[in-house]
């Protein structure tokens, strides 16, 4: 019987007249099904005792409570069946990242079913205004250029969606090449450049040179540059930007720091969530999607990192990028990595 239960692709356990676990599968003590060969699980244990009374088979979802305030539930699908003398055939399927996905997935079609219902009706709107307005040449160029910049909005969120997808997909990825991390950084700051120029907001460079992980090189760059736009978006005109890199714990660090508005401490768990804002106004003035820092999440998953913040409003916000570092530095730029507020670092040379 044992090799029987252990050949079925779902976990299964036995239980005998007694209420004595007689076999289980080993998944099922880390999932606290079962402990000391007994049931675990009460509304499980109830479930067997019916089905051994009824001889009737039952099936059904259950919550399983995990010790510690931090530690998520588990859900499971739990199939019951009454066998010979009393015994009692449990399967026990752990559906908790299936629920969650799927929570997921109904999630995202509908935010992104909300974004796309915005620039398209905002156009289709437009597009009338410029129709009525054919005899006023200041009211359709003025309709015009808010086309143009819905346009743009669409297909920056159009392209979020697409390097989301990519980041979550099942489909084989780029292969990890070693990657200079000054030259990500060198991009992502070129790539913004304009953005910031436009805000008259400036640059320092500095921390610890000639860093290099394991990587896809086009994603890290995307991932810095997100923070850096998130960084000039909410930054006030006329003040600095500060992207620095260094080394902890065995780790590469890239920091972007700015002197912006800052994020409430009640915001800050749920950043990186998908089409999240603190500030949805502000986010449609600046083109925001809300997808930035959720690509920057992935993009550190993708390559055993993570991303982290410290932020105070009215004071400003360090995002951190930690790598798996490749190689040792070489050498300093003279800008602490470490530094939060870009107003007492000095511009690199």
């Amino acid at each position: 019987m044992a090799r029987v239960l252990g050949a079925l692709s779902t976990p299964a356990l036995w239980v005998d007249i007694g209420g004595r676990v007689l076999w289980a599968h080993p998944s099922l003590g880390a999932l606290r099904v079962v402990r000391r060969n007994v049931v675990n699980v009460a509304e499980l244990g109830r479930m067997v005792q019916r089905a051994r009374n009824t001889d009737q088979p039952a099936s059904r979802d259950l919550t399983v409570r995990r010790p510690g305030r931090r530690q998520a539930p588990i859900r499971l699908h739990v199939r019951v069946a009454p066998m010979t003398d009393g015994a009692v055939l449990v399967l026990v399927e752990d559906i908790t990242e299936a629920e969650r996905l799927d929570h997921a997935r109904r999630d995202f079609v509908a935010n992104v079913s909300h974004e796309l219902k915005t620039p398209i009706g905002a156009l289709a709107l437009l597009a009338e205004a410029v129709t009525q307005a054919e005899q006023d040449p200041a009211a359709v160029e003025r309709f015009s250029g808010r086309m143009v910049a819905e346009t743009r909005r669409l297909t920056t969120l159009i392209n979020d969606l697409m390097d989301l997808s990519r980041l979550e997909g099942v489909e084989a990825r780029p292969p990890m090449v070693p990657v200079d991390v000054d030259d990500v950084v060198d991009e992502a700051c070129d790539d913004a450049r304009l953005l910031a120029q436009d805000k008259s907001i400036s640059f320092l460079r500095g921390g610890v040179a000639g860093l290099q992980v394991e990587g896809v090189p086009a994603q890290l760059a995307t991932a810095v540059r997100n923070l850096i736009v998130n960084a000039v978006n909410y930054s006030p005109s006329s003040t600095r930007i500060a992207v620095t890199t260094g080394t902890m714990s065995g780790s590469v660090t890239i920091a972007v720091t700015d002197q912006g508005i800052g994020i409430p401490p009640t915001e800050l768990d749920r950043i990186f969530e998908r089409f999240y804002r603190v500030d949805p106004a502000r986010s449609r003035d600046t083109g925001g999607t809300g997808l930035g820092l959720s690509i920057v999440k992935h993009v550190c998953a993708n390559h055993g990192g993570d991303c982290e913040v410290w932020s105070k409003a009215g004071e400003g916000s360090t995002f951190t990028i930690r790598l798996p570092a490749l190689a040792a530095p070489t050498t300093d730029r003279g800008m602490a990595a470490s530094s939060r507020n870009p107003a007492e670092s000095k511009e690199a040379t």
